[in-house]
């Protein structure tokens, strides 16, 4: 493939030579048809069955030679599935690094954006030593990997060009450790997204939130008029995102934006374009809109449909006239830069390069799994040969041959069917297969589920736990003040370390729990923001991909929700799609259960586990043990949501000597109440109710065992909670979720995963909170939530089942 030409020299100055202006150009143009050229190809390769779905960016490509040139070492993109032609114009991908994409080749080696993991069109460069350790991120040009939702990628674009901000304002982030992170904040995030996407609220929230803080964010809108069939007079006031914008612009009488318009098509006044625009970025720290109008798209939106459908004769011969290549093609010529021969010889080259990398990629692709088909009908040979199954073993081995184009599931289905055909008989051949099978899944595993979480040696599991140590004298304070001196200590410890978040910081958060710190530390390390859950999480996501150890605060548990998109297909995804390339060590702080009122007090923890899958849940019953997660989780490289106990703030605690220091393993529950009739498994400020309860309960003669299982994610790891269920036979899933939530994720863990069904003398039981959201005051939780009376009437029905006449019915 054509390298793209450093952008040492401005195109226009006069020092450039014909001849090196004339290779400048020359080479773009062969970029451009190369780009060009894959997306073709690749529409017939996914037509033809050998790729599953495509997304091409085709149209794109002359804009994002442009932007390319502007793109330096040091900075980020985070962007949008079209933008192949950028990533091959900044080296960061090759043609056959493109189908292997495409095909889902899972060797990291062949497709180091995700190892087969996401479809082609999405991209990203490898921030992390295989070890897990971070590369030198200066010397790399970056690229955040993408998701497919549409917008998604802007909120993590804030936080992207958030972290240049604080490495520039923070002298302690310039010290040498930190070097390769970023040089004194001089690097730009360049943001990509669709005209119609802006239409997303997560679009309105970035682009907010960037003029307010005016950070070097570049964002390029690419404009063709549709998203897919629907046109842009349903998508945007004025159907010019550039007008509605306007009132962005920035003046001389405040902050905002420089908003600059261009065409997709012009090459010229692109590149012109985007050397004004990141002039301002970089050097002035004002975040910029390139708006690109009147940019095509000859293959339409994908290969699932046809833009013929949906666009109209006029657009479509519109777009055959002002497609870019053509445009460029001209200006070419007519510029007398070079002649019609030198271009066609380019075009020639460029479908040359395309069909040699696809052929190469698909080779590389398929050699593997022919391997592997080889050693499996060399076991089906072998077993034929001493199986009274030997016809329908050769049958099987037949027709896996006569697939075409086999994939894995292919083989494994059939070595699965074999096994199953001759499950009575007794072999030695049949264990070669069955030793293979076994084998394949572990190989597989790795290709297909690895690093949902980190596998480095920074990993939760890694890390060891310290004990709390306290004084001699007994000293107690309110859960909120061992917080705040927690939060001290590791703001002293650690500076790359930013707290934010609504409140978060001239008032020290709605409870207090960094009261005085953001006088104590500087507003560039606990600050406020606005209200905007889900930006607040992306720019954390942003800042920690960037080296620093951002501590997000959600007010609220109930304002998860507003984030959960972005945590779920974003930070939940980061270290899985890109196997291990990428990490994004966030720390979600938040509050919740056991308030007053429909709002503030849900609890939809089955929701969080279900859709969290690759981001810790701790669930802290007081503040000593929340302080110890934090402790925890800032020597980890996995992110978090801690939920602190929205009641504990006020209660007592006793106060810990070695603040900063003492750490919680996660995924390990403890045993805060010992008990021999009934168990009960809960967390959070549940623990605090079944306490009531157990002296409720001793009374009667019931000796009730409490868990706290202290993290739902991890949960249990080393299935200590069965051995409770061995002892007392019984047991009762305990939260203050839906009925199926968190309390069915429980039971399902414990009894199934751990076997406890077997020790079992009655039916298990959960206790949870109605289906609707809490009623308002005292009484609506009451009867809204569990309460200490529910624990207490449900383990007596359990023990007066066992036992009715030691425990008679009450009521």
């Amino acid at each position: 493939m054509a390298q793209s030409g450093e952008n040492k020299k401005n195109l226009t100055k006069e020092e450039l030579s014909f001849e090196d202006f004339k290779k400048i150009v020359l080479n773009d143009y062969h970029i451009a048809n190369e780009s060009r050229e894959a997306s073709l190809t690749g529409r017939k390769e996914v037509l033809t069955g050998k790729a599953k779905f495509g997304i091409f960016g085709d149209g794109k490509e002359v804009a994002q030679i442009a932007m390319a040139k502007v793109f330096r070492e040091g900075d980020f993109r985070s962007g949008y599935y079209r933008d192949q032609t950028f990533m091959f114009a900044t080296n960061n991908l090759t043609l056959q690094e493109w189908f292997a994409g495409l095909y889902g080749h899972t060797d990291v080696d062949a497709e180091p954006m995700s190892a087969g993991r996401q479809m082609g069109g999405h991209f990203g460069t490898r921030s992390l030593n295989p070890d897990g350790t971070w590369k030198d991120l200066m010397k790399i040009k970056n690229s955040s990997s993408d998701i497919s939702p549409t917008g998604g990628q802007m909120p993590r674009l804030l936080g992207l060009a958030m972290a240049s901000k604080y490495y520039k304002i923070n002298p302690e982030l310039q010290s040498e450790k930190f070097q390769k992170f970023s040089n004194k904040g001089n690097e730009v995030a360049f943001g990509t997204i669709g005209d119609a996407s802006t239409s997303e609220g997560l679009f309105w929230e970035t682009i907010n939130a960037a003029g307010v803080m005016q950070i070097p964010m570049l964002v390029s809108v690419w404009d063709d008029g549709h998203g897919i069939s629907v046109p842009k007079k349903y998508q945007t006031t004025k159907e010019s995102i550039s007008e509605v914008l306007k009132g962005f612009q920035r003046d001389e009488t405040g902050k905002g934006y420089d908003i600059f318009k261009t065409k997709g098509w012009d090459y010229a006044h692109l590149c012109e374009t985007y050397e004004k625009a990141i002039k301002v970025c970089r050097e002035e720290h004002v975040p910029v809109i390139v708006h690109v109008e009147e940019v095509t798209q000859p293959q339409g939106h994908s290969t699932s449909g046809s833009h013929e459908r949906y666009k109209s004769q006029e657009r479509l011969a519109w777009e055959q006239e002002y497609d870019p290549l053509k445009k460029m093609r001209e200006w070419i010529i007519e510029s007398a830069i070079a002649t019609e021969e030198e271009l066609n010889q380019i075009e020639t080259d460029a479908k040359q390069a395309v069909k040699t990398a696809k052929s190469a990629a698909w080779t590389a692709f398929l050699s593997p799994i022919k391997t592997e088909l080889r050693e499996v009908a060399a076991l089906f040979d072998e077993l034929a040969a001493e199986s009274s199954n030997a016809d329908f073993i050769q049958k099987s081995k037949n027709d896996l041959n006569a697939v075409l184009d086999p994939v894995r599931r292919d083989i494994v289905t059939s070595v699965k069917n074999i096994l199953r055909l001759t499950r009575d008989e007794n072999l030695p051949s049949k264990q070669k297969l069955v030793d293979w099978l076994n084998l394949s899944n572990i190989t597989n595993y790795d290709r297909y589920n690895a690093y949902l979480y980190s596998q480095s040696a920074q990993a939760i599991a890694n890390i060891k736990p310290v004990a709390v140590q306290y004084g001699s004298e007994e000293i107690t304070k309110d859960g909120r003040e061992l917080l705040r001196e927690n939060f001290d200590a590791i703001l002293s410890k650690y500076p790359e370390v930013l707290i934010f978040g609504e409140d978060s910081g001239k008032i020290g958060g709605v409870n207090q729990g960094l009261e005085g710190l953001q006088k104590k530390y500087g507003e560039h390390r606990v600050f406020d923001t606005g209200i905007r859950e889900a930006t607040i999480l992306g720019q954390a996501i942003g800042m920690s991909m960037r080296g620093l150890r951002p501590i997000a605060e959600i007010q609220y548990l109930d304002y998860l929700l507003y984030a959960v998109q972005i945590m779920s297909d974003d930070l939940a995804t980061v270290q899985y799609r890109t196997k291990g390339g990428q990490k994004a060590p966030v720390i979600i702080r938040t509050r919740g259960h056991r308030f007053e009122g429909v709002w503030h007090s849900g609890s939809p923890m089955g929701m969080i586990i279900n859709s969290l899958r690759g981001i810790n849940i701790c669930v802290p019953r007081n503040m000593t043990q929340a302080a110890g997660f934090y402790n925890t989780l800032l020597e980890s490289d996995e992110p978090a949501l801690v939920i602190e106990p929205l009641n504990g703030y006020r209660l007592k605690e006793r106060l810990p000597e070695n603040f900063g220091a003492f750490k919680i393993s996660l995924g390990m529950p403890e045993v805060i109440r010992e008990g021999t009739d009934v168990t009960v498994v809960t967390y959070g400020s549940c623990c605090r109710i079944a306490m009531e309860a157990a002296k409720f309960l001793e009374e009667t003669g019931i000796s009730m065992e409490i868990i706290d299982v202290q993290t739902l994610l991890p949960f249990d790891i080393q299935n200590t909670i069965v051995e409770s269920v061995k002892k007392t036979n019984r047991v009762i899933f305990f939260d203050e979720d839906v009925p199926g939530g968190a309390s069915a994720f429980m039971m399902q863990k414990v009894l199934e995963d751990q076997g406890g069904y077997q020790y079992l003398d009655s039916a298990p039981r959960t206790l949870t909170a109605k289906d609707h959201r809490p009623a308002y005051s005292s009484d609506g939780d009451y009867y809204s939530k569990p309460s200490a009376d529910d624990v207490f009437d449900m383990a007596y029905s359990i023990m007066s089942e066992v036992e009715p006449g030691k425990f008679p019915a009450i009521y």
